[in-house]
């Protein structure tokens, strides 16, 4: 068989779609088809998803994406070696074990309802919010899944009765498409790999389990979780009634840590991910760094149940590209996200205009939940060109204070340098095809910005290590950058050094302008 007849299927579950690619041997894409879904906004801040949507997403994509490389030619259906996924983190289901119903929608990552849970805890527990910090290396935040569970468990009629029953489970969304994935009802596998655990607060990142202790101070019922394991082994074979069967599930990695796989990120390398949010990890090595600085220690990486783990240092970023669509949809500034570019371009800098995307607060470094949005230095002279990069600029700015706090942490022995003494911020997601953006990036950061050929890395880290898992893909072959870059856009800074200085202290003046507005009244 030759290289262009082995595939690997990539199963990209976002915040706001989905995607299925076929890949081939040569990680080209030869088929793929996207599905955008539901998103519910019950009240100011809480964000959610129909979890059988979600379901339904990924059978579509899966039947059209087939479909298409078998138009264009490609065996697929003798082929198709393995499936991968990747998927939005820290999104909480809980669903009934015997029915397979979903006992609530999804609570998405990006929402605030369990911001009293979290002042509560932070009251009561000896370590404020950052209590659970040195096991999970995550503060107590609405972002993470532990909190969300535990609303539920407070607010869901019956839930805790089902629990006691032992029929409600709990998981992110990567456990939730492969338990149905697997055979749902019909003895569906209840799993979750170790980087969607390090998100959820409860996993204990040097044993790699889930943390006795924290579960007992949160009174979460350790029979709801998950089984934790590694990002690349054979899991499970997908069951009947699916547009694939039979094909083994063999890589899993939550959506960022498949970026770092696909952007061959070794120790001391870094990259970025601009879609709805934005996330920024440094691989840290085997090493956990802990942060004095507002970014959270978590795992990049375990490929293979005896791999050794790569841990990262990771600043987190709410709005990014939703920003964005906020123009497009809320305000019709834009008719397109594609059009923010062109209109931005009009005017050279942004006349004095910062804007502070914080929507439903600021993740890293700042993480301040009573933040809120705010566009200041608005004068007669201002006009929606300003408006648009203002909005860009914010993206880069928030992205230059996590890598500010990461070069912080890390040191000079945690940050990998290119032949020139430079370091070099691996960029990808769909808003990477805006090149103002990233040359704005450049300049704000005073240091090169390197876009890859094929900017739609999550999918392709996922593919990897499902390939990895069942032998299509070597690790060498995985992490060799050097051909990979000689095809990458890169983005040098041309930005003064006092102008970008100036830019930085008064993007740090709006963003303190942002906080305590949570209580404005209606």
């Amino acid at each position: 068989m030759s290289d262009q007849e082995v595939f690997i299927g990539s199963i990209d579950q976002g915040t706001t779609s989905t995607r299925f690619i076929i890949y081939d041997r040569l990680a080209r894409a030869v088929g793929s088809h996207q599905v955008e879904f539901t998103q519910f906004y019950p009240q100011a801040g809480w964000v959610e998803h129909d979890p059988m949507e979600i379901i339904e997403s990924v059978r579509i994509c899966m039947a059209k994406a087939l479909d298409k490389a078998t138009a264009d030619g490609h065996n697929v259906d003798s082929g198709l070696k393995a499936i991968g996924l990747t998927n939005q983190r820290e999104t909480t289901v809980v669903w009934s074990k015997s029915t397979g119903i979903p006992l609530y929608n999804a609570i998405v990552w990006m929402d605030v309802r369990t911001s009293s849970i979290c002042r509560k805890l932070e009251k009561e527990l000896p370590g404020g919010r950052t209590h659970f910090v040195e096991s999970c290396g995550l503060p107590i935040s609405t972002y993470f899944s532990a909190l969300k569970l535990l609303w539920l468990l407070d607010n869901v009629e019956g839930l805790n009765e089902a629990v006691k029953k032992g029929d409600a489970i709990f998981g992110t969304i990567d456990t939730w498409l492969i338990w149905n994935l697997t055979g749902g009802v019909e003895n569906g596998l209840h799993v979750t790999d170790i980087s969607n655990a390090s998100r959820t607060m409860l996993m204990n990142l040097k044993a790699l389990d889930w943390d006795k202790s924290t579960l007992d101070t949160l009174g979460i019922p350790a029979k709801m979780l998950p089984k934790i394991i590694s990002n690349s082994e054979i899991i499970g074979n997908i069951a009947k009634g699916w547009p694939i069967t039979g094909i083994p599930i063999s890589g899993c990695l939550g959506d960022q840590h498949a970026a770092m796989v696909g952007q061959s990120c070794r120790k001391g390398e870094a990259k970025s991910t601009y879609g709805t949010g934005a996330f920024i990890l440094l691989n840290t090595g085997e090493e956990v760094i802990k942060s004095n600085h507002g970014l959270l220690s978590t795992v990049a990486y375990k490929l293979g149940p005896k791999a050794p783990v790569n841990y990262a240092l990771e600043g987190s970023i709410a709005i990014a590209g939703a920003a964005v669509q906020w123009l497009r949809d809320s305000l019709g500034i834009i008719s397109s996200a594609s059009e923010i570019e062109e209109l931005a371009s009009k005017v050279t800098s942004t006349g004095g205009v910062y804007f502070v995307p914080a929507f439903n607060g600021l993740f890293a470094p700042w993480w301040r939940d009573d933040a809120r949005g705010i566009c200041i230095g608005i004068t007669r002279f201002t006009n929606k060109s300003h408006i648009a990069r203002a909005v860009l600029e914010s993206m880069c700015f928030q992205v230059k204070d996590v890598l500010d706090s990461m070069h912080k942490d890390a040191g000079k022995k945690g940050e990998a340098k290119s032949e020139g003494t430079e370091f070099l911020l691996r960029v990808d997601g769909g808003a990477t095809v805006n090149n103002l953006l990233m040359q704005i990036q450049a300049d704000l950061l005073g240091s090169p910005v390197v876009r890859p050929a094929d900017i739609e890395t999550t999918a392709l880290g996922a593919a990897y290590a499902a390939g990895l898992a069942v032998g299509v893909y070597t690790q060498d072959e995985i992490f060799a950058s050097g051909e990979k870059m000689k095809k990458a856009s890169i983005f040098k800074p041309v930005l003064e050094e006092e102008l970008r200085k100036k830019k930085v202290d008064s993007w740090c003046r709006a963003v303190s302008r942002s906080f305590d507005l949570a209580d404005l009244s209606l």
